[in-house]
């Protein structure tokens, strides 16, 4: 018969019971990040079912699909990206995030013509724009939309093309893809926004002798301007008509309008 000394049988006891809740837990809060990357299935799913090729979103459908979208943002929450995943995949996480946490911030406080409508529904004491509402659950931490923005995917990854990718609820925004973005096609995806958001002439109106600009590119001109390269480099990258470093710059108006179908 084996024989365990107390401090044995206390470490078996603490084996048995981490065991016990590893093998019951709810995959959606995970008592520890996944060690692989999180699926965006569910999100991609919805974004075919609810938003169009113009990037348009059909806000009720999403309403009646809200727990479904709870599900995916539950997912997320309790799945926050570690350096152990690949930069690829980390930049699908915080864009879907951004994306779909957006799309719940509407339905939130819908219907509202515009997500500036929200900034007025607001009664949190130094919270003045829906960017700066802290409602995102990411680990054992709570953001709002900026941080996730400035101080996630603009702060640690150098990718100007994210610009292409995140939407802001309004008609001026990049297209919403109808798709979730993922580590596999994220350099095509972004490519494909960059393509479709500067030869739009509603978002961006350029001939070869004036460009008139979205405003992200007045918004975010430092970040245009890094790499020594400008914004002429960005545009041209991008559009199918092409500009020069003289070519007069002027910044088109905003268009706050809700991106409902």
């Amino acid at each position: 018969m084996k024989h365990y000394t107390i401090k044995g049988m206390v470490m078996l006891l603490f084996g048995l019971i981490v065991s016990g809740l590893t093998a019951f837990r709810d995959p959606f809060f995970p008592l520890s990040p996944l060690a692989e990357p999180v699926s965006h299935v569910i999100f991609d799913q919805l974004a075919k079912k609810y938003i169009d090729e113009k990037g348009l979103v059909n806000y009720k459908g999403f309403r009646s699909d809200g727990k479904e979208l709870k599900k995916y943002l539950d997912l997320l929450a309790g799945n926050p990206p570690t350096d152990k995943w690949s930069q690829s995949e980390q930049i699908a996480y915080w864009i879907n995030a951004y994306n779909a946490n957006t799309i719940q911030l509407i339905l939130d406080h819908y219907p509202v013509k515009s997500i500036q409508d929200i900034g007025s529904k607001i009664k949190i004491p130094f919270v003045n724009t829906p960017w700066d509402v802290k409602f995102i659950k990411v680990g054992n931490e709570t953001y709002d939309l900026n941080r996730i923005e400035h101080g996630t995917l603009r702060k640690k990854f150098d990718d100007k093309r994210i610009h292409f990718a995140l939407v802001c609820a309004a008609r001026s925004c990049p297209r919403l893809r109808n798709e979730a973005y993922t580590a596999a096609k994220l350099d095509a995806q972004l490519n494909d926004q960059g393509v479709d958001f500067m030869n739009n002439p509603a978002k961006n109106a350029i001939t070869p002798q004036k460009a008139s600009l979205s405003k992200y590119f007045d918004w975010y001109k430092g970040d245009w301007k890094d790499d020594n390269k400008s914004v002429a480099y960005w545009v041209n990258r991008y559009s199918k008509t092409k500009i020069n470093e003289n070519t007069p710059i002027s910044y088109l108006d905003y268009n706050w309008s809700l991106n409902e179908q």
